[in-house]
């Protein structure tokens, strides 16, 4: 594991490089309002990182999803430990244990609201 002492203690440079191949995959298939929380910072995360973002059908959230996975997997060989949502398309997980990634329709989003739930955690809004 490798640890890079300007972050916060502890902090694990492979999740910010898989956290960084997620986006990139979400980018690939236009994933809309990308965000990145930095979940280190909150005491007892489940996860380094979440990254969220949302399509416009269920094909293309589908399209996102097996797109990061397809990045993460060329990329580092690792597959998601699970996966969800993908038979309704509607709200789709990927576990990647230290990144997790919520692709969402966005009413879905809008109705769970991930963001604010964990207020707390650093957010940075990803541009292309």
């Amino acid at each position: 594991m490798n640890i890079n002492k300007d972050k916060a203690p502890y902090v694990s440079v492979a999740s910010e490089q898989l956290t960084q191949h997620v986006i990139d995959g979400i980018l690939e298939r236009k994933g809309l309002e990308i965000t990145k929380m930095d979940m280190r910072s909150l005491g007892n995360s489940i996860c380094d990182f979440f990254i969220i973002c949302h399509g416009t059908s269920n094909r293309q959230v589908e399209a996102i999803a097996e797109s990061v996975e397809e990045q993460v997997r060329k990329q580092t060989g690792e597959k998601p430990v699970h996966r969800e949502g993908y038979a309704s398309a509607e709200w789709i997980l990927l576990d990647f244990v230290d990144v997790i990634v919520h692709v969402f329709q966005k009413p879905v989003r809008e109705h769970y609201a991930l963001e604010e739930l964990w207020a707390d955690a650093v957010t940075e809004e990803i541009v292309e």
